[in-house]
């Protein structure tokens, strides 16, 4: 992609959203895309939730291991001080933003900015997720991952918790969620239900 100039000769930016469910490669994605910009020598500002410390506690750090430099921050207004003078923004784990990430990021587009977003869309009972559903509502580009359902091996848009927390933030990885699908997603949750 590149930056459309406006007739005025401005740069225009715009709002990317990669989502999916645990596993399916968001973060993945979201390094890849970050590190064909740097390699295009734009200016760029990488941005992720202070709570997610799960692999580095300053980094973006996929499942796979690959990680690129990032800037831990507790609520997203922060991005907009620390985002000056810059080309593209890459904001990791959306969902755990507060309220005002929508506008936060519309205001980044709209001074020229390509934001690239990654977060989860549901949470572990496939309901929406946090700031993600006003997110995809305004995106320029939707970019939808699936993992592989564990159980049967179709594609998995649900992250299931294997655990008996009930909390809607519940940092994990392997051993707390595992992708499913619809269909073993319901099975399982009945069956915690008989339980």
């Amino acid at each position: 992609m590149f930056i459309e100039p406006s007739l005025s000769g401005e740069r225009r930016g715009w709002i990317e959203v990669i989502c999916g469910s645990m596993f399916s490669g968001k973060t993945e994605e979201l390094i890849r895309r970050l590190k064909r910009v740097k390699i295009a020598n734009l200016k760029v500002e990488i941005f992720k939730p202070a709570i997610d410390v799960r692999y580095d506690e300053s980094n973006v750090v996929s499942h796979d291991a690959n990680a690129i430099q990032s800037t831990p921050i507790d609520n997203s207004q922060t991005i907009l001080l620390l985002a000056q003078d810059v080309d593209v923004v890459g904001i990791d784990e959306a969902q755990f933003f507060d309220d005002e990430i929508m506008n936060v990021c519309q205001t980044l587009a709209l001074r020229g900015i390509r934001v690239i977003v990654a977060g989860l869309d549901m949470d572990y009972k496939g309901h929406p997720f946090g700031q993600m559903p006003n997110l995809l509502s305004i995106a320029d580009y939707i970019t939808k991952l699936h993992a592989i359902c564990v159980k049967c091996g179709h594609i998995a848009n649900v992250s299931y918790r294997k655990t008996e927390e009930s909390g809607q933030v519940l940092l994990g990885e392997k051993n707390t969620y595992e992708p499913r699908c619809w269909k073993c997603f319901a099975e399982d949750e009945a069956a915690k239900q008989r339980i």
